[in-house]
């Protein structure tokens, strides 16, 4: 599963490094990320729980976590990598802001990506790809239909409306890509010649597309659970990808490729869940183009919500 490599792919994208690179080649992403944060805080009602979650937290690269235990009588930080998360919290100053920070490992989709593979490993492959595209894509299509997704789903050690302020921090794309990712990975292993094909099979695309908003609102639906009443929500999304190949050109519609990442109605599912007292949309970039590999980067929407 793809997840099981999250540590490693963590390791080269995130943390103080990864920060310091942000602030020379996407500024703008950082100093959007912690505007949305810090404006949570300031803005958070008296009355409401002094605690704190952070979902998807990693490394905290773009969260100033600093900041947020200073404001905080506690502040939770919840992913599958705890290594990750262990070093975000090691760049504390302080001892005392670090014994008001409690790690909570878990996959926040409910084990989705675990629950998918049950699927894959019950399918007979052997005799499916003899079959052909259609069998082959016809049973990753029912995988994914019949795969089970919490909704929301239940998070050990995160109890109902705790938390006056929620943070989902750039997880939301991957609680779905990771597992489409492993359809493909299943389709490669066992019919490589197969591979691309998938665009050619509308019953495929149709269960990807159904799997891609039961897991987003489920995730929303998660968020709701959390909060507690009047608290607010800070959701940071990816929601187009694209590649360039000469620097200075990135943000030049007729030098890059775009990749849509989640559903256009993302906006639509948010208010039907929120009210949004902020929006800004902004781009970032991860990888500039070297030696004939295309730069990459992302076009970001982050929400402040009650």
């Amino acid at each position: 599963m793809r997840i099981d490599n999250l540590s490693y792919s963590n390791m080269q994208t995130q943390g103080a490094q990864r920060r310091a690179l942000l602030r020379q080649q996407s500024p703008q992403h950082l100093e959007y990320c912690s505007s949305l944060i810090l404006r949570a805080i300031r803005e958070r009602h008296s009355g409401v729980s002094p605690n704190a979650l952070v979902l998807g937290a990693g490394a905290c690269t773009e969260i100033p976590l600093t900041e947020l235990v200073r404001n905080s009588d506690e502040v939770v930080l919840a992913d599958l990598d705890l290594a990750s998360m262990r070093l975000g919290a090691g760049e504390l100053p302080t001892s005392a802001l670090c014994r008001r920070v409690l790690l909570v490992q878990c996959d926040i989709s409910g084990d989705v990506s675990v629950n998918l593979k049950r699927m894959l490993e019950r399918q007979p492959w052997d005799l499916l790809v003899p079959r052909g595209a259609q069998a082959v894509f016809d049973a990753a299509a029912e995988c994914l239909e019949q795969c089970l997704v919490p909704d929301p789903p239940v998070l050990e050690g995160l109890g109902t409306g705790e938390f006056g302020l929620v943070v989902s921090s750039l997880v939301l794309s991957q609680l779905f890509s990771y597992p489409l990712l492993d359809i493909l990975d299943r389709v490669q292993l066992v019919a490589p010649g197969l591979l691309g094909e998938q665009e050619r099979h509308s019953r495929y695309q149709q269960a990807a597309s159904a799997f891609r908003l039961r897991v987003i609102n489920a995730h929303l639906h998660l968020l709701r659970r959390l909060v507690e009443k009047d608290g607010t929500v800070v959701l940071l999304s990816d929601f187009r990808g694209f590649v360039f190949d000469v620097y200075g050109t990135d943000h030049d519609a007729e030098h890059r490729r775009t990749m849509p990442l989640v559903p256009r109605m993302l906006p639509a599912l948010v208010r039907e869940n929120f009210t949004v007292l902020e929006e800004k949309h902004w781009e970032w970039l991860t990888d500039l183009p070297v030696k004939g590999r295309p730069g990459r980067g992302y076009e970001v929407v982050g929400y402040l919500l009650q």
